[in-house]
């Protein structure tokens, strides 16, 4: 787990972890801070610093493909083959976090998640 938003591409060419540009490479970089932004612990870049000391996501975001290299991810198929605009969303450090901490996490990302919406 981590906090931020990944966005097309999550694959390039090399197999390698490189910033992997889509033709919507702006809406899709607009969409991701569009989350980021009302999240104050993702868009300062550095969550999971105990975990990761050395990530950082500049507002939040990243490319795919930059982070981590995904050949055949469902997001880059979705792109390519039905023209559906997939961005993922990380929740948190901790990839399955308690039952009682989920109220916490509706109140980090409710502001977030209608931001989103609202890029309809």
């Amino acid at each position: 787990g981590s906090l931020v938003v990944n966005y097309p591409f999550d694959d390039d060419e090399q197999g390698i972890a490189i910033y992997s540009k889509s033709p919507d490479d702006s809406v899709f970089q607009e969409l991701a801070l569009s989350y980021s932004k009302e999240n104050t612990k993702m868009y300062q870049g550095s969550p999971c610093k105990d975990m990761y000391p050395t990530e950082y996501f500049p507002h939040g975001i990243t490319n795919g493909a930059q982070w981590y290299n995904v050949p055949g991810g469902m997001q880059d198929w979705n792109y390519l083959h039905t023209n559906c605009f997939e961005v993922t969303i990380e929740l948190g450090c901790v990839k399955y976090p308690k039952a009682e901490e989920l109220p916490k996490y509706w109140e980090q990302n409710r502001r977030s998640l209608l931001q989103f919406m609202k890029q309809v």
